[in-house]
């Protein structure tokens, strides 16, 4: 580990020099790049730098303790040693998971994808008020929505929908959200109290990177319908909204959030390229797919993976078993310690992969 360790500190020097340079910040957008990649090496270097101070004070306190003749001194010694070998050792935990392979994803913007499934009426009002609580953990970072589909019912509910969530870090928060989300509680409308189980689907890819994927003409069928709203509603009487379908895969995209078809059409190009993208990707990686089995999930959108119990007042994530109960704070887009508890899951999932 430590000549690993050692490369990365001569690539950090070395980048520290170059960002400096005149000719080097005249090029924005190398300049930009080597910035990013200092920073990133910055927590390394410097946990390195305070595990290399420990191990050298270590040392000192053990060859002090062969001269020391001093009972108290002995005892200190003794006690300092002791704090030492103990952080060493948190240091080192540090500096493995600081090493491990980033996912090229994470600082990706995200699209995210939510259907009622089962439970009807209910199923649909719950989507909406799981995409109210991606909003506003959405707004608490920071990021910008950007609507993409919205299909809701004349009850407010959300049949489906897409939208995405733009900012730095986005998909690393919200990649482990996709799967089966499951509702336990009694509806509005059940007269005899009785509860009801309904589920959604939530769907989350990395907008796609800016890479060349070929699409062909050929290979596309596109439709355009009038954009409508809650209950059928037309939002204006100009078919303005898009369906593009990729006939080789099947993948079906549909946009109408903007009036202009065009725009429409672009927003829906954009959103097709990050389904194709995640689509070969996956298909052609049976390696990155058998990882993932290995950490927190699978990322099925078929896997239940949350139970959110209104009369309990829990929320229950079942790939780590880990339970809140403030299901009303959580609803209301405080979800971070359910997030970092799964960030912290998967880490460990990958230390012990890599061990």
């Amino acid at each position: 580990m430590t000549d690993k360790l050692d490369k990365l500190v001569d690539r950090y020097n070395f980048l520290t020099e170059e960002i400096a340079k005149p000719e080097v910040i005249a090029d924005n957008n190398s300049w930009k790049k080597l910035v990013k990649e200092h920073s990133t090496l910055t927590p390394i270097v410097e946990t390195y730098e305070e595990y290399k101070k420990a191990q050298s004070q270590l040392a000192d306190n053990l060859e002090a303790v062969g001269s020391e003749t001093d009972k108290d001194m002995l005892a200190m010694l003794h006690e300092d040693i002791s704090v030492q070998k103990k952080r060493i050792a948190e240091l080192t935990e540090q500096l493995k998971v600081l090493l491990l392979p980033k996912d090229p994803n994470d600082d990706k913007n995200v699209i995210i994808e939510i259907r009622a499934g089962a439970g009807g009426e209910e199923a649909a009002l719950f989507a909406n008020e799981i995409r109210r609580m991606y909003y506003m953990f959405a707004e608490k970072n920071r990021w910008k929505i950007e609507e993409i589909d919205i299909e809701e019912n004349e009850l407010g509910g959300l049949k489906e929908g897409s939208f995405m969530v733009v900012g730095e870090g986005a998909y690393s928060k919200f990649k482990f959200e996709s799967g089966v989300h499951r509702v336990q509680r009694v509806p509005d409308t059940e007269s005899q109290g009785r509860i009801h189980t309904s589920t959604i689907t939530v769907a989350v890819l990395p907008e796609a990177p800016d890479v060349e994927l070929e699409i062909l003409d050929k290979d596309l069928k596109i439709d355009t319908y009038r954009s409508s709203g809650a209950g059928g509603q037309h939002v204006n009487k100009t078919e303005s909204a898009i369906r593009i379908t990729h006939l080789p895969t099947g993948i079906v995209v549909n946009c109408q959030d903007e009036r202009s078809q065009i725009k429409n059409r672009e927003k829906a190009m954009n959103i097709l390229k990050s389904k194709l993208y995640d689509y070969y990707q996956t298909a052609a990686d049976a390696e990155y797919a058998a990882a993932r089995k290995s950490q927190v999930g699978t990322g099925d959108r078929s896997e239940r993976i949350r139970t959110y119990n209104f009369p309990q007042g829990r929320v229950t994530d079942h790939r780590i078993g880990l339970t809140l109960y403030n299901i009303d704070n959580f609803m209301n887009g405080n979800i971070d310690e359910m997030v970092e508890a799964l960030r912290m899951a998967d880490q460990t999932a990958k230390l012990n992969s890599a061990e």
